[in-house]
């Protein structure tokens, strides 16, 4: 997203177009976001693992609610319990539509997979205004992660994801969805993590409540296959649905 790393800065996020880029630049590093020019990319390989992992304990959990029978060992579980009854949670509806008071944001949502390199692919750089749904996660509102991803700037100017890195802490997002509804959640931190070192586990793997994810990148422009050095990452959860 890079210039977004499809989303930030001179050149983007990591994609062979120079304003727009494939999500990280080395995906099996995990990289959530990066760039080959100004272009997006986006986390590679490990990221992949931990999306299978997650629709895997999703199911086992239906299933355990279903029948009764415990599948998963109990240490495995800890803090996989379903949220506390005063957190929202909904059925799985994608989301159309992202608002941001905050930075006055207001654009489409649509869906990206997987990229050729096994990354997060980044919205085409003919897209740059509108963010991408990560579509083998959960939908927001689901129980665990949502991943929305967006360029910060191409080649051109500024994109969807421009002022990401401004939010703070108990600032609300709005995603609506094709249902209807309109999840609505609340920043708990944003961070910028070095591509090389972006903690997966967090960011992917958190099942205690329903969360979402923005990603963008960040930090300096490196170019090559890399674009921004950085990755900006918003974490908020779920905390109302209307």
């Amino acid at each position: 997203m890079g210039r977004v790393a499809a989303q930030m800065g001179s050149a983007s996020v990591a994609t062979p177009d120079p304003s727009a880029a494939p999500l990280p630049p080395r995906p099996r590093r995990a990289r959530s976001v990066g760039h080959r020019g100004r272009g997006p990319t986006g986390p590679g390989l490990p990221v992949l693992v931990i999306g299978s992992l997650m629709l895997l304990i999703i199911t086992m959990l239906g299933v355990e609610r279903l029948t009764g029978l415990s599948l998963l060992p109990d240490r495995f579980i800890a803090g996989l319990a379903p949220p506390p009854k005063d957190f929202p949670l909904l059925a799985a509806s994608e989301p159309v539509g992202i608002e941001i008071g905050r930075i006055d944001l207001a654009a489409p949502v649509h869906n990206v997979g997987i990229a050729a390199d096994g990354s997060i692919a980044a919205p085409p750089a003919e897209r740059a205004q509108e963010a991408g749904w990560y579509d083998q996660g959960p939908t927001p509102g689901q129980y665990g992660p949502a991943v929305i991803v967006g360029h910060v700037d191409t080649s051109t100017g500024p994109a969807v994801f421009q002022d990401l890195r401004e939010l703070r802490t108990d600032d609300r997002v709005e995603v609506a969805r094709s249902d209807g509804t309109v999840a609505v959640f609340e920043v708990d931190r944003v961070g910028r993590y070095d591509k090389e070192q972006l903690p997966a586990d967090d960011v992917f793997g958190d099942f205690s409540r329903p969360q979402l994810r923005l990603i963008t990148c960040g930090g300096r422009w490196v170019g090559g296959q890399t674009g921004y050095a950085d990755n900006v990452v918003v974490f908020a959860s779920l905390v109302e649905a209307r």
